[in-house]
């Protein structure tokens, strides 16, 4: 069916709740969903006009037709969708992957045992605390016993490194015993080790405890030293405990969850209390989407009724439309009463906070991952006052050699990556010895009459792409010749910078067509980057002047045969590749050579035998 045609179709629903199954050409199931009011639901799909998200748009792109289940109420609707959901795991719905594995803490069978967390059991000489299912919980255990025992968590090795070098920063606010110094006894370290477990393994209460009883008992028999390291310890666990938000209730359940979005993503991030106490965090990232609200809507019965526990209580950021029915669908999973709300001040209302705090973060870290060149393009584009940043980056070096003759090289950063099918070479044609200005301006010439040429079509030749900048290997000279051979072009307007490398052929500044030197080396980032495409630029030149070194000692060698000339020589190369393959090639396949005839043949065939 036509859009149009879906939507007459769909204007004829009812009014009810129920689930709508759209499927694509080959009948195949691409999204299912629920509505309280199948028409309002189904119909804003196919309504001319409407907007959507990117992966709406896309699903829309791809319905041919659909089907409905009407259904008694809201709540049928919800449990009726999230099992279709599971059966046929449609390609346009949220998907959750399990990405639930076990965690443990580890402990090193040595003279100095280290506390660590670990994702398997892959060391004999270890011992293991675990499994448990949540990975956060597990580091958070590891960095709360570090902290409460004083654990070190450096990567120096005991006793190798026992007495060698400066207590680290832990060591002087108090973070860590300073096993590293050498004045702490194997014996109160170990015990450390072992009360670090004992807290794992059983709480917090018993260890404050049995740490009071040993520090008494150290007192008496005044060892001193031993006595002030587990005061210090009870300290530490008495700070850490009371800087811990506990705002739930002994005995309180709890999953808090947050959305926030970007315009490419949407991350759910849930925050887990069990006994008043935050156990778990998990986060989701749903790329290729922007609704915030269809994806919560969507997102939370997926994610409970199919399998996940329960809590009590589930406080959100913001309620869905259809809550009442979720609060419903919860409970009956649950077998008991379940409280759906969105919490508006106090304590959990904070934690609700912290939730989205964390899915914004998380959307942070994903944005850093694929974002870093862009920021880079920024940073280039302050630095070098360009309007905004380049997307695409052409670069020039000339590479020349004795005898006289030079050639370019040409290397295209598109999106702060290379772009190699851009790459292109120039021979120089009317530029005599190796004057690099001239050179440089002949080719830049060259470049612009190629943009001219692809005036107006639609092509993929990098040729017909105008530059956001040009870079240029060199300095004041090199800028000028090109500016004066860009003058009355299409690129005439293109800003151009020369890159001028220090006494260790590094990218030292950045010379403006202005005659301004801009220093980059203050600038980690960009002084990384220019370097690269500099270092690119010059080894591409390099390749190309090489390539073109060996193809004239190759043909020189065969030119120096009677009767081979330039033609004749480039006919062999063709055929045979490499001068090897013509003095190995029998008389016959010499033969065979176009323009090769017999007599040639021969004469090429006893020169190679006769030297």
């Amino acid at each position: 069916m036509t859009k149009e045609e879906l939507y007459e179709k769909s204007k004829m629903l009812p009014q009810l709740p129920g689930v709508y199954i759209i499927r694509d050409k080959e009948d195949e199931i691409i999204y299912i969903g629920k509505a309280k009011r199948l028409r309002n639901r189904v119909s804003q799909y196919f309504r001319p006009g409407v907007p959507h998200d990117a992966k709406v748009t896309q699903m829309i792109a791809h319905a041919f037709a659909f089907d409905v289940i009407v259904c008694q109420s809201e709540f049928e609707a919800l449990v009726l969708e999230a099992s279709q959901i599971k059966a046929h795991t449609p390609k346009y719905n949220i998907l959750l992957k399990d990405d639930k594995g076990y965690s443990y803490v580890k402990i090193t069978r040595e003279d100095w045992p280290r506390l660590s967390a670990a994702l398997q059991k892959d060391d004999e000489n270890a011992e293991y605390i675990g499994p448990f299912t949540s990975s956060f919980a597990v580091n958070e255990m590891v960095t709360r016993a570090q902290d409460w025992f004083l654990l070190p968590r450096c990567t120096k090795r005991f006793p190798q490194d026992l007495g060698k070098g400066r207590p680290c920063l832990n060591y002087h606010i108090g973070k860590c015993m300073g096993v590293c110094s050498g004045k702490v006894p194997r014996e109160v370290y170990c015990q450390a080790v072992e009360n670090a477990q004992h807290m794992i393994r059983y709480g917090k209460k018993e260890i404050l405890k049995e740490l009071n009883q040993r520090m008494e008992a150290a007192a008496e028999r005044l060892d001193f030293e031993t006595a002030a390291l587990i005061r210090d310890q009870i300290a530490a666990i008495t700070k850490v405990s009371a800087g811990q938000k506990v705002v739930l209730d002994q005995g309180e359940e709890m999953d808090v969850i947050a959305f926030a979005g970007t315009a490419s993503a949407v991350c759910a991030a849930i925050l887990r209390y069990r006994e008043g106490r935050l156990t778990d965090k998990r986060e989701f990232v749903f790329h290729s989407t922007t609704d915030v609200e269809r994806l919560r809507e969507e997102f939370l019965p997926q994610y409970y009724l199919t399998g996940e526990y329960i809590p009590k209580v589930v406080a959100l950021d913001q309620l869905p439309s259809d809550w009442e029915a979720l609060q419903e669908a919860l409970a009956k999973t649950r077998g008991a009463k379940v409280r759906v709300y969105q919490p508006q001040r106090g304590d959990v209302a904070k934690l609700v906070t912290m939730a989205y705090t964390n899915a914004v973060e998380r959307l942070g870290r994903e944005s850093g991952r694929f974002s870093r060149e862009e920021k880079l393009l920024e940073e280039t584009a302050h630095v070098l006052g360009l309007p905004q940043p380049p997307q695409v980056i052409e670069s020039y070096d000339i590479s020349n050699w004795g005898e006289g003759s030079s050639v370019c090289g040409m290397v295209v950063f598109e999106k702060g990556k290379p772009k190699k099918s851009g790459y292109r070479t120039f021979k120089m044609k009317t530029v005599a010895g190796t004057d690099d200005y001239a050179s440089m301006a002949e080719t830049l010439s060259r470049r612009a009459a190629e943009y001219a040429s692809f005036e107006g079509k639609v092509t993929d030749n990098q040729f017909s792409v105008k530059p956001d900048l040009i870079l240029l290997d060199g300095g004041k000279g090199q800028v000028h010749a090109v500016q004066q051979a860009l003058r009355g072009t299409a690129l005439e307007d293109v800003p151009l910078y020369g890159m001028v490398k220090d006494d260790h052929h590094r990218t030292r500044a950045i010379i403006a067509s202005d005659d301004r030197e801009i220093a980059i080396s203050i600038h980690r980032g960009i002084f990384t980057f220019i370097t690269s495409i500099q270092d690119e630029t010059h080894r591409f030149a390099n390749r190309y002047r090489k390539q073109q070194m060996n193809k004239r000692s190759y043909a020189s060698s065969l030119t120096a045969i009677p009767g081979v000339g330039p033609v004749a020589a480039k006919a062999l190369m063709a055929h045979f590749k490499t001068v090897t393959a013509v003095r190995q090639a029998s008389l016959e396949e010499l033969c065979q050579v176009k323009g090769i005839g017999p007599k040639l043949a021969q004469t090429i065939y006893d020169s190679f035998r006769n030297t």
